[in-house]
């Protein structure tokens, strides 16, 4: 039996216990119900107070039976309240150690400051990505149990502080995504963060154009508005609606036969310096290769057979999920 449902068993054994006390001095003493209920509990208790009213001798029969049965029971049910009492703080202590102790092996991980409706989703759709690792930092502590039904690594504390952003590990993350409520909030924790870590990329979220270039100047590498994204999405599923329905497939990984993957090309790769039509993807690996992202930033779509894998590329490929995962331990050998 759990701890919850053997308090709530014990609690409701306790209300039997004494509802029936009552109702027998009820019915034999003929006592008002609270005088009965009163008598009950100091009889369970077993505190010495006076007796309430005289009494028979089936009364009194009546509550040494009580003592007998219901004392007994009565420390048991008391010790298992207190048990579940106890039990439940050690619980939540040891639960936030063990949060704490995986905040700090945490290393290239993104920290997803809010857990509203764009925070959310976001952790949801990175799920999918078992190589990225990332923690949520949320406010609001009503989120808690939600946070917790999903399974999400957190910490509750006002993202934009400098104590709640070292604790997440801001030195060594890899990234950091403002989706706060407000974008005076995004503006302030996009300030904070750019000063924790120069390096660290940050996306922010912005509800307004207007403040768009306010969250640049702040730090922020990309800003997206999701009204602009979610219009945008319309018009081409109108415009386009075979092709978003392809991408729609191929990114957010409703179905699994068809994914679209980036994968960086490492030094140590034996394929770095490799011809395309000699690295044997489309043979090996039953892949396509859609394009190439050089190091300087450059776009090659739909690469020649003579193209050459150079360290730093980034690979865009479509096929299977298990057929990027072989090509990315080749690409990127750990």
């Amino acid at each position: 039996m759990t701890g919850t449902r053997q308090f709530l068993v014990s609690l409701a054994a306790l209300i039997v216990i004494i509802t029936l006390g009552s109702l027998g001095y009820i019915l034999i003493e003929g006592w008002e119900f609270m005088d009965a209920l009163f008598m009950t509990v100091i009889t369970l208790t077993t505190v010495g107070f006076n007796v309430v009213h005289p009494m028979g001798q089936t009364g009194q029969l009546f509550t040494i039976a009580l003592i007998f049965i219901g004392g007994g029971f009565f420390i048991y049910v008391v010790g298992a309240i207190v048990q579940f009492m106890v039990e439940g703080q050690v619980r939540t202590i040891l639960g936030r150690r063990k949060l704490d102790k995986k905040l700090d092996r945490l290393k290239d991980h993104y920290i997803i400051c809010g857990y509203g409706r764009i925070g959310k989703v976001l952790c949801h759709q990175l799920t999918f990505h078992k190589r990225i690792n990332f923690m949520v930092i949320e406010q609001n502590k009503q989120l808690i149990p939600v946070l917790e039904e999903d399974k999400r690594l957190y910490l509750i504390g006002d993202a934009s502080s400098e104590q709640s952003l070292l604790k997440a590990g801001i030195e060594r993350a890899r990234g950091l995504v403002a989706a706060l409520a407000t974008d005076t909030d995004n503006v302030f924790l996009v300030l904070t963060a750019r000063q924790l870590n120069p390096k660290i990329l940050i996306m922010a979220r912005s509800s307004y154009k207007e403040t768009e270039s306010k969250l640049r100047a702040a730090g922020a590498n990309l800003v997206e508005s999701p009204y602009d994204m979610g219009a945008a999405s319309m018009a081409q599923k109108i415009l386009r609606p075979t092709v978003t329905s392809f991408l729609d497939l191929a990114v957010t990984r409703k179905h699994k036969e068809i994914q679209m993957e980036e994968l960086p090309v490492k030094e140590n790769s034996p394929l770095v310096n490799i011809m395309l039509k000699d690295t044997g993807i489309r043979q090996q690996y039953n892949l396509i290769i859609i394009a190439i992202k050089k190091e300087n930033g450059e776009m090659e779509f739909n690469p020649s057979f003579e193209t050459i894998f150079k360290a730093g590329d980034t690979v865009i490929a479509v096929g299977k999920d298990n057929d990027l995962m072989r090509l990315e331990k080749v690409l990127n050998p750990s």
